[in-house]
């Protein structure tokens, strides 16, 4: 449990904090040490890289599923009803091909590791999440309902036990207002409980008057409204005064408690503050949405959050406006929206968002440290498919569902990069080289932060349950000693 905040236990108003009254944490007015500051202090006490002592995770989230025939995984020699409107161009990596929407990527190809040949055997995006997102095949094809813990769930179970005394949160959550409920993105933890559910921010980090407002926090504690909205830092002292003048004599929800500390923290306030980053650095990023989750997720690791999850769905956003043959998230059926006409303006943004990222981390000396992961819940079909759009009106193309055939990207962990692990066949329709599953991806995942896959957790009959049921790391992913 966290140190600083547990020791507020036991001393908190009966009352409950509701969602329409919550604390709103701004961008604009956080104060206190600057996160370089913090950051040179850890590093004078040996802590702030060291990636045996303080792994982290930035897992990017792409629902809906993205094609990975106009991503990673090209087949220019493919009949034209399978390889669609776009050219592979080289990267600086011999052998290497990305789309040519994905300029950035071919530069810095030597800094991640594409995986062309994991698959599974759900179609349904409530299955293909579950599936993928569990590491456990869903008792339900279809529903976001976990029936197992979402991974961010184990790994904040892990850190948990650990006893860390970061007053900064083990599992955050960016992304629109969907991810306010942990059942839209199959972010459950099922019978790991609340307490291991996502701390989840779901405001614009690229508005101007940049405000966390979905602080709240569940089970019993203030029912108030914090009438003082000056500023922040008057706020959180009024929090503060509150939670040293009253005591309870009793515990509250784990979940709470860590909210608490998180929001009452300068480091939490430090690490949220986009304000201190170079004006040129936001601009390589983006300035919408998308690049500036991104932008927040790096700080959140560096400043100590060990698994950060970023939720990147729909791109038209920050002023970006939707055209009707786009839409909102990755699932680019052709009733939803002209796969290539929506991929212009999709890929080029995500091809600036996800090589930022990179590039910061190494840039930063994160590296070895932290494990960066992009995906969706599966890929698309091989073959063009066309309908009617239901915005356009017109015939126009599109992809359905495949979970036979997907491509992710992996990059850090300190691993071994520029190179591709797995091939599917001629036409991307299935694994041909070296197949892997969502397992296999996650037992690499474990290994970087140290977790055993082997340990188990009681579910809600009391039966130890493994937090992986199978899969074995991937060994192109090993880090380099």
């Amino acid at each position: 449990m966290n140190t600083r905040s547990s020791t507020h236990t036991g001393r908190f108003l009966n009352q409950q904090l509701s969602r329409r009254n919550v604390l709103q944490m701004g961008g604009g007015v956080m104060g206190g040490l600057g996160l370089s500051q913090l950051l040179e202090a850890q590093s004078r006490s040996g802590k702030a890289n060291d990636s045996h002592s303080n792994p982290a995770v930035i897992f990017i989230w792409l629902p809906g599923g993205p094609p990975h025939m106009e991503t990673y995984d090209m087949k220019p020699n493919a009949p034209v009803e399978y390889r669609g409107e776009f050219r592979p161009i080289q990267t600086n990596v011999s052998g290497i091909e990305v789309c040519e929407l994905l300029p950035f990527h071919s530069k810095i190809a030597d800094k991640f590791t594409l995986i062309r040949s994991c698959h599974h055997e759900f179609a349904d995006h409530g299955g293909g999440h579950k599936r993928f997102l569990t590491g456990r095949k869903p008792k339900t094809p279809t529903g976001f309902v976990n029936d197992a813990p979402m991974v961010g769930s184990i790994a904040a179970k892990f850190h948990a036990e650990k006893a860390s005394t970061t007053d900064l949160e083990n599992y955050v959550v960016l992304g629109n207002g969907r991810v306010n409920n942990v059942d839209t993105f199959s972010f459950g933890s099922a019978y790991l409980g609340s307490e291991t559910h996502p701390f989840r921010i779901s405001a614009d980090p690229n508005a101007d008057q940049f405000r966390i407002q979905n602080l709240a926090l569940t089970g019993g504690l203030f029912e108030e409204r914090l009438n003082d909205r000056i500023g922040l830092m008057r706020g959180m002292d009024s929090l503060r005064k509150k939670i040293e003048n009253q005591d309870l004599g009793r515990s509250i929800d784990r979940f709470n408690d860590r909210a608490l500390g998180m929001i009452t923290s300068k480091a939490a306030r430090t690490a949220f503050d986009l304000s201190q980053e170079n004006d040129s650095l936001r601009d390589r990023y983006g300035r919408h949405e998308w690049g500036q989750r991104a932008l927040l997720s790096r700080r959140l690791v560096e400043a100590g959050v060990p698994w950060v999850t970023v939720v990147m769905e729909n791109p038209y956003v920050s002023g970006i406006r939707m055209p009707l043959y786009g839409t909102y998230n990755w699932d680019s059926h052709a009733v939803n929206c002209h796969l290539f006409k929506d991929s212009v303006i999709r890929l080029p943004l995500y091809d600036q968002v996800i090589t930022a990222l990179i590039e910061d981390l190494y840039d930063r000396g994160l590296d070895r440290r932290v494990l960066l992961v992009v995906t969706g819940e599966f890929g698309r079909t091989p073959r063009l498919n066309s309908q009617t759009g239901t915005q356009t009106k017109i015939s126009q193309p599109g992809r359905d569902h495949w979970p036979r055939a997907m491509s992710l990207l992996v990059s850090g962990g300190g691993m071994q990069t520029g190179q591709v692990v797995g091939a599917t066949n001629e036409k991307g329709e299935e694994p041909r080289q070296r197949p892997l599953t969502p397992n296999d991806l996650w037992a690499s995942v474990y290994q970087h932060l140290g977790v055993n896959p082997e340990k188990s957790y009681l579910d809600r009959s009391g039966r130890p349950m493994p937090i992986l049921p199978f899969g074995k790391a991937i060994k192109e992913l090993a880090p380099v000693s």
